[in-house]
């Protein structure tokens, strides 16, 4: 049988037995997550070593180590949400609400490891909520977090009055404010949980269903996989996450902030889709989502060095999520250049 489906010009292919295809060149994709998120970290961190005072420092490198690990934690949660192709935008709230939690159980006279573990699974039932909502009565994500969002930050606010809680003898503020060898503890606490994400998710049968689950929802549900299972979990984990961060806040302000986590939710977002992980779902790395918790914080700090007013950079950090989308999309679309036509030509195609 004729096999018409190559033209008469595709004697170089495979199937004619005429040599391999020609390798693609360029693919922005590719670039990206191996190198180009790289660079970008140290081109930013040598220019704000460069004009923002005191930026190199030793006790400002650490400072920057310990502000990066709140959003870190939570990015680490939001990544395995958006591998799957889904979205949390209450990640924010449960920051509040875990941190209200923690110190209203530290101050009641419960032990510190009461009040923390109390913080994180608060964190972590707003997070299967969420996920029960999204994967069984198929609702969609966007709208059910940002429901979550306004009640939970409703519920602070409530569980408060509308006050501060603060407390000077507040007995989990090490968690914090303390150090271990000379390491600030949230950069400790930072450093376990992408061990044990990373774990999860590149040596573990459940993390290959997270990844097929983003990648095709349908194809993963036919090979076996429970996608409502999962789908749940991942919203679970990212609310945990959450919660450690709330109570990881609290205890370096020694304090329950109704207004705690406002706007944490973008950040978050805007660190896992610069560190690569596609908003579609099924690609992305967690260590890509480490890179780009630095890259903010790094840009945070510096500003904040410069002197430069909050609302400009509240428009710095926009232009940067905005990147942050575009740079996802690009990826989605990769520009490849192929090898010179015999007329002398580079072609490219755009997919």
């Amino acid at each position: 049988m004729t096999d018409h489906s190559l033209g008469p010009r595709d004697k170089a292919a495979p199937e004619r037995g005429g040599g391999p295809a020609p390798k693609p060149g360029f693919d922005f994709a590719t670039w990206w997550d191996r190198v180009g998120i790289l660079v970008v970290l140290v081109v930013l961190t040598a220019l704000m070593a460069a004009v923002a005072p005191n930026f190199a420092t030793v006790g400002n490198l650490l400072n920057i180590a310990r502000s990066i690990s709140i959003n870190a934690i939570l990015a680490a949660g939001m990544t395995f949400v958006i591998l799957t192709a889904g979205i949390d935008l209450s990640v924010g709230s449960i920051v509040a609400v875990s941190g209200i939690v923690a110190v209203l159980t530290a101050t009641s006279g419960m032990p510190s490891p009461v009040a923390v573990i109390l913080g994180v699974l608060a964190g972590a039932a707003a997070g299967l909520v969420n996920g029960l909502l999204i994967a069984y009565l198929s609702l969609a994500a966007f709208i059910v977090t940002l429901g979550t969002m306004t009640f939970l930050r409703g519920l602070g606010y409530t569980m408060t009055d509308g006050q501060p809680v603060v407390s000077n003898v507040l007995n989990f503020r090490d968690i914090g404010n303390g150090y271990l060898a000379g390491i600030p503890v949230p950069v400790v606490i930072m450093a376990v949980v992408y061990l044990i994400a990373w774990f999860t998710l590149e040596r573990t049968r459940y993390g290959k269903h997270v990844y097929a689950v983003g990648g095709n929802g349908e194809a993963a549900r036919l090979a076996g996989i429970n996608v409502r299972r999962v789908t749940t979990s991942v919203y679970a984990i990212a609310g945990a996450c959450a919660g450690l961060a709330g109570v990881i806040f609290a205890a370096r302000v020694v304090s329950a902030q109704p207004t705690a986590g406002t706007g944490y939710e973008l950040d978050a977002i805007a660190a896992v889709v610069l560190g690569g992980t596609s908003l579609m779902g099924g690609r992305g790395r967690l260590i890509g989502t480490l890179i780009g918790s630095v890259i903010l914080g790094v840009l945070s700090t510096g500003l904040i060095l410069m002197n430069v007013q909050f609302f400009t950079q509240l428009l710095i950090k926009g232009v940067v999520i905005i990147l942050a989308v575009a740079i996802d999309s690009l990826k989605r679309r990769p520009l490849r250049l192929r090898r010179p036509t015999p007329s002398g030509t580079v072609t490219a195609q755009q997919n």
